[in-house]
């Protein structure tokens, strides 16, 4: 909204809105006794996009530690990413989970 000043001329006074990064959120692989090894790296090879390195090393937390961080994710896109997971555990009949954790 525009402001007159005495000498006649108009100054615009645009608030200015800061923009802040969207809230980001852990994306989990949770361990289980039935879900095979070669499935959990191929969710996160298909699903997640990780290299067959950063995968096998993913699966293995999951193994050893009975969960691995997967990534940080928008909450839109950590939602989606545990959606295709859980989607694709049941059609291959296996109980894997996966979880959101706010940072």
């Amino acid at each position: 909204m525009p402001v007159h000043l005495k000498n006649g001329t108009e100054v615009n006074t645009k608030k200015r809105e800061k923009l802040k990064e969207p809230e980001e959120f852990r994306v989990i692989l949770l361990n289980d006794h039935y879900t095979t090894m070669d499935f959990v790296v191929s969710v996160l090879v298909n699903i997640f996009h990780k290299n067959q390195e950063d995968a096998n090393r993913i699966m293995l937390d999951v193994h050893r530690k009975g969960r691995g961080i997967v990534g940080h994710y928008p909450w839109d896109i950590a939602q989606t990413k545990v959606e295709q997971v859980h989607a694709l555990a049941r059609k291959h009949e296996f109980p894997l989970r996966c979880i959101i954790e706010r940072l």
